[in-house]
């Protein structure tokens, strides 16, 4: 990680809300013979005796599910929008360009739920992200034949966080005219530069107090 102190956000709250934003997670580990595995799922939040976990489901039996399997240690890349900034929108503009971004890696250890787990987990995720009491695909209304053939072949797991590390690179290592510049070019390019922008915007009084 490129682990810089002045990329660093001070508030643990605000990372945890990042995390939550961005409920798509890559999950990584590492199998029996240190060959590295990823699986990209949704995942759900839950706080439980002071610490944080992450819950999701996975295929069964695929590679993943046997590394995490035979190692417990794993990585959750948490990420959302991020963008090219041009060094031609510095005040000094002979020096490199850079990329802004925003990312969180959460380590834990896996765990993986028993099958009455599973159906909750399945209940509450498309309660979640459904976020419509009348969908039809809520887990209350899908067929009991469906449900049967669906949890043989996946199995939830549960990952209890143990470290948090961050980088909001947000250009809040620059000046305030090339940091007002950079957000002006940003905010007239594509959807994620706008993006970056407004998280620069919103913090700019944080970076630059009067």
């Amino acid at each position: 990680m490129y682990n810089l102190p002045h990329y660093k956000e001070k508030d643990h709250a605000v990372i945890v809300e990042y995390m939550k934003e961005h409920p798509f997670t890559t999950l990584m580990g590492v199998d029996a013979e240190q060959k590295p595995v990823a699986t990209q799922i949704p995942v759900l939040f839950a706080e439980k005796d002071g610490h944080l976990y992450l819950r999701g489901h996975i295929m069964k039996g695929n590679d993943h599910h046997k590394a995490f399997e035979s190692n417990p240690n794993v990585m959750a890349l948490f990420t959302g929008p991020s963008t090219f900034v041009s060094a031609s929108w510095y005040e000094n503009k002979l020096q490199g360009g850079t990329w802004n971004y925003m990312t969180v890696q959460a380590k834990g250890d896996i765990s993986f739920m028993p099958e009455e787990g599973l159906l909750h987990l399945l209940d509450d995720l498309t309660t979640h992200f459904e976020n419509d009491p009348a969908s039809p695909s809520l887990y209350k209304n899908l067929p009991e034949e469906y449900i049967s053939r669906l949890k043989k072949a996946i199995i939830g797991i549960e990952v209890k966080i143990t470290s948090i590390e961050h980088v909001f690179k947000l250009s809040q290592n620059r000046e305030q005219k090339s940091f007002e510049n950079i957000i002006e070019k940003l905010q007239n390019s594509n959807a994620d530069a706008q993006a970056i922008a407004k998280e620069m915007q919103k913090r700019k009084d944080q970076f630059f107090p009067a």
